[in-house]
């Protein structure tokens, strides 16, 4: 019931959308300070059984499926010496998985939850790694900065995709990349892509890696389950379940029947 009624909320328009969002995720920063809670994506698996995935250390094996769809979007271009935002850095687990294994000269996270910064600081200290509050659709930088922009499973939040695309552009160096990858309703993503036409950046790649996210939350179901289990309480269980993608819940269903999709797309800015 708490499900349905959050899609319907945010679902009415788009300002209302970005505020239940962002109100969504002061609550959990504030609520759940665990530093063992650093991912809130759905996850990418290979569909190839015989493949191990990305080589991680101990420290962050718990996270390979949420950290894999980092590395499918953020491996896209070699991010080494680059100076790299992240839009939408959440709790902060992909800004510290980009920094530390893929080495950029700097990366930014920004979020627009003053809570989540806190947090983000609090359990992510790396020397070329930072995190600032900031609007994703008002980015508070100035234009030409950035070799490369990071957007992973956060658009679907913002008021205005056209608006974030234009800040995206904006920051980015000439020549610079935006690497992207979110989930849209299956008619949002005529949208999405309608938006992405006439953003004024060149669209090099797009994929579907939907089957590739259903796998992930088929795989990683179970760790998800105890970890809500193990922190929250009440009620709220249930809707966290859905919120995390667990098997046979709301959010895994549409993705099983295609009634949502997921994309991955590389864009660069003229040179």
């Amino acid at each position: 019931m708490i499900a349905k009624l959050f899609r319907a909320v945010t679902h009415r328009s788009s300002s209302l959308r970005k505020a239940v969002w962002k109100l969504s995720y002061e609550y959990l920063a504030k609520t759940y300070r665990q530093g063992f809670w650093r991912f809130m994506n759905y996850g990418y698996a290979p569909l190839d059984s015989s493949s191990t995935g990305v080589a991680l250390d101990d420290e962050d094996e718990a996270d390979r499926f949420c950290i894999q769809l980092y590395h499918e979007v953020a491996n896209s271009i070699p991010l080494a010496g680059l100076h790299v935002l992240e839009v939408g850095c959440g709790r902060g687990g992909g800004a510290s998985y980009m920094a530390r294994y893929l080495k950029p000269a700097s990366l930014v996270g920004v979020d627009f939850s003053e809570a989540v910064v806190a947090f983000c600081r609090q359990h992510h200290a790396f020397a070329t790694l930072s995190f600032v509050k900031g609007d994703a659709e008002n980015l508070p930088f100035e234009s030409n900065g950035f070799d490369a922009v990071v957007n992973v499973e956060s658009s679907h939040c913002y008021a205005s995709m056209p608006r974030f695309l234009s800040e995206v552009k904006r920051v980015l160096k000439p020549g610079g990349f935006f690497l992207f990858a979110d989930l849209r309703g299956k008619d949002q993503a005529k949208e999405l892509r309608k938006d992405i036409d006439t953003s004024g950046l060149h669209l090099i790649e797009e994929k579907d890696i939907t089957a590739n996210v259903l796998r992930a939350l088929e795989l990683d179901t179970d760790r998800k389950d105890q970890l809500i289990r193990k922190i929250v309480k009440g009620p709220l269980r249930k809707y966290f379940r859905d919120f995390a993608g667990i098997r046979e819940t709301g959010v895994y269903r549409r993705f099983w029947n295609g009634e949502n999709v997921y994309l991955k797309c590389v864009l660069q800015k003229a040179a």
